[in-house]
């Protein structure tokens, strides 16, 4: 009946039932593209989140849940509070979660401020050897900390200022020497910081520099006829309307503190961040007679890198919407 109906139709108003028949056909295509897309992004996300849910699935396992292979995901029998525990024990959690408050998150905080003044100054100002000063930035961005940790060590083994330190230390035949040996002090997480030389400073001043870039000539212009001096336009107009990219360079500063191990295994002799202790983590185990062939070590082990991803997971989840947002506004991509 359906086809006969169609004849008539045809018959009766040929362009009607050809339009008719488009539009199914694209509803069809549109449909067709709509569940090939939920494949792809189901089959991506299941890539990037079952690295997690090994992560927790394994961290709450007992040692007999081990032992039955018919449960992978759902381990028969649990043991959150003992591996968690020893875990938190391990790791020394809450002395390395302040220590990395208190060395890292606030160099971070640091950077993020003084690279802003930074990329100002190169995105707004015109001075000589501009071109210089560019290469070295990206210098900094291509060069990897280990190749300069020896001479960085060395500097902040005795710290001088302009070699005044040194020099009254030759006169004096090193009776008196005031060079202070910044390693293991928070001043080596610091200073870097400060001068907008820390931890992947050259991607944050690029950043900025490609938002200050983009922001309208007219409002600092109309604040210089108002008498205001560049720092005042600085803090008055390009601040506040830099939220959007504060947003993005404070969360990947913070990641990148929070994970850094190298540098903080170089700058501290004790009292580590817990990067630093979750690296090791392995040895103290051993040390407390937990070897890694046992299943009760590959609990524990996911319970600490559990724990340890847990704060900046949670950071992110209040932060992703501004985050999101503010990557397509600041436009880094690519």
């Amino acid at each position: 009946m359906n086809l006969i109906a169609d004849i008539k139709n045809f018959v009766n108003d040929p362009a009607k039932e050809i339009l008719r028949r488009k539009k199914m056909l694209n509803k069809g295509t549109q449909l067709a593209w709509s569940i090939l897309r939920i494949l792809i992004l189901l089959a991506i996300g299941y890539i990037i989140i079952y690295p997690l849910f090994y992560m927790i699935g394994t961290s709450i396992r007992s040692r007999q849940s081990y032992y039955d292979s018919a449960r992978v995901w759902i381990p028969s029998s649990v043991s959150a509070g003992h591996n968690y525990t020893k875990a938190l024990d391990f790791t020394s959690f809450f002395a390395g979660f302040k220590n990395t408050m208190v060395l890292e998150i606030i160099a971070g905080l640091i950077e993020v401020i003084t690279c802003s003044i930074v990329a100002y100054g190169f995105a707004r100002f015109k001075f000589k050897l501009k071109p210089l000063f560019t290469a070295g930035l990206f210098l900094t961005i291509l060069v990897p900390e280990i190749m300069v940790i020896i001479p960085r060590m060395l500097t902040y083994s005795k710290m001088d200022i302009l070699g005044i330190f040194g020099l009254l230390a030759d006169l004096t035949n090193g009776a008196v020497d005031l060079r202070p040996n910044l390693i293991g002090s928070p001043l080596a997480f610091y200073l870097p910081s400060l001068f907008a030389m820390g931890l992947r400073s050259g991607i944050l001043i690029y950043i900025y520099i490609q938002f200050f870039k983009g922001l309208p000539y007219e409002l600092e212009e109309a604040a210089w006829v108002d008498g205001a001096g560049p720092v005042r336009t600085f803090v008055s107009i390009a601040l506040p309307s830099s939220s959007v990219v504060f947003t993005t360079v404070t969360v990947f500063s913070i990641i990148w503190h929070w994970n850094d191990t190298f540098l903080a295994a170089m700058y501290v002799k004790s009292d580590y961040p817990l990067s630093v202790y979750l690296s090791r983590i392995n040895a103290t185990m051993v040390g407390a007679g937990y070897y890694p062939n046992n299943t009760d070590t590959q609990s524990i082990l996911m319970a600490a890198c559990f724990l340890f991803i847990l704060p900046p997971l949670i950071f992110y989840m209040f932060m992703q919407r501004k985050f999101i947002e503010s990557i397509d506004r600041v436009g880094i991509t690519g």
